[in-house]
């Protein structure tokens, strides 16, 4: 994986041709999209680190449906757009949050962060996932003290799990999909759900019935409701089962998934035109209301919008044929492809 390069906070402010918001998968494939255009790009992104949900929320989960890639984990999509947008050589902020975007006359836009750090772009680029994303956290008494040490809201590293009595807490796709590949990395699993019915991909839902049937993990039916253990170290779970008994459960680690609460944040004051949560964009340019400020990924919302990541990587193709117009207003742009365009080749450095 490239190394980004991490840009000081400083008094004079870091000019581009393009400000990308949101260093996901999206963000990051709209770099090459704009690189193409001889179009610079700079990334801001809240994270410590590229990559987004991805790299945060499943780093180690497989990902299916990338075109042309039967299986890819979250990091290793992210790796390899890094190593896709290398000859386009970008710049990056991490650990800072756009907070203001204003218009300066007709070059452009000045966006400062809650840092500090001040950059002027000739368009901006809004690839802020679903806004700020932050896991919902679980009714059980006390878990606070457990989190981050035995109680997490990602698998950052399967390994962690290594030989843990681990306990995984949901019904939904995030639960179920872990509850199947930890299975072998885990010493036992008990996954507890307060119904017996299940909000997964039913292809899952059957492997961890069959796991169930196997005697090779456990099911509870029911609601954690405390925990039990010194200094942060999870020992134990009290469960209120479906029949009203208190069982205790050992476990050293638990995974609740109760969703994500999605926060739009900054962007709200932005003025874009807004539908619910999401930013509104056209599906010619994915242009929001205010002209030169593009909305890609799943920020935005348009009709038949699919929230997946190949229809952000469309999106950010016809953003960037629409960006060159502001970055370059007097040049001629000529259609070309990768595949048999020279000029396009010596930018991607193909030999």
């Amino acid at each position: 994986m490239t190394d980004p390069l991490i840009d000081p906070t400083a008094t004079a402010p870091i000019k581009t041709d393009a400000l990308i918001i949101g260093a996901g998968p999206c963000g990051l494939f709209a770099v090459f999209e704009l690189g193409l255009l001889d179009i610079k790009a700079h990334v801001v992104d809240v994270l410590p680190k590229v990559g987004g949900q991805c790299a945060e929320l499943y780093p180690e989960k497989p990902i299916y449906d990338i075109p042309a890639v039967p299986r890819i984990t979250g990091q290793g999509l992210v790796d390899a757009l890094m190593e896709q947008i290398a000859p386009f050589g970008p710049s990056f902020t991490l650990g800072e949050m756009v907070e203001t975007v204003e218009r300066i006359g007709d070059a452009g836009f000045r966006c400062t962060t809650d840092r500090g750090t001040v950059l002027e772009a000739k368009v901006v680029v809004i690839a802020a996932g679903g806004g700020s994303f932050q896991p919902k956290r679980p009714p059980i008494k006390g878990i606070e003290a457990f989190e981050d040490s035995s109680v997490f809201y990602a698998v950052r590293k399967m390994e962690a799990f290594r030989d843990k009595r681990l306990m995984i807490v949901g019904g939904g796709d995030s639960a179920l999909d872990w509850v199947v590949n930890l299975h072998p990395v885990a010493h036992r699993i008990t996954l507890v759900h307060r119904r017996d019915e299940f909000r997964a991909a039913p292809a899952t839902v059957d492997k961890m019935r069959a796991l169930v049937a196997e005697r090779k993990m456990d099911l509870i039916i029911g609601q954690v409701m405390d925990l039990a253990g010194e200094g942060g170290a999870l020992e134990a779970a009290l469960v209120k089962t479906a029949d009203g008994r208190i069982i205790e459960v050992l476990c050293e680690a638990m995974l609740p998934f109760f969703g994500l609460t999605m926060k739009l944040g900054p962007v709200a004051s932005w003025g874009v035109a807004l539908d619910g949560n999401l930013v509104k964009v056209d599906t010619e340019r994915f242009e929001t209301s205010v002209p030169g400020l593009f909305a890609i990924g799943d920020i935005n919302t348009y009709p038949g919008k699919l929230k997946l990541i190949l229809s952000g990587f469309h999106e950010g193709a016809l953003m960037a044929h629409a960006a060159v117009r502001y970055v370059f207003p007097d040049k001629r742009v000529v259609f070309q492809y990768t595949t048999s365009s020279t000029s396009l080749q010596k930018k991607l450095g193909v030999s």
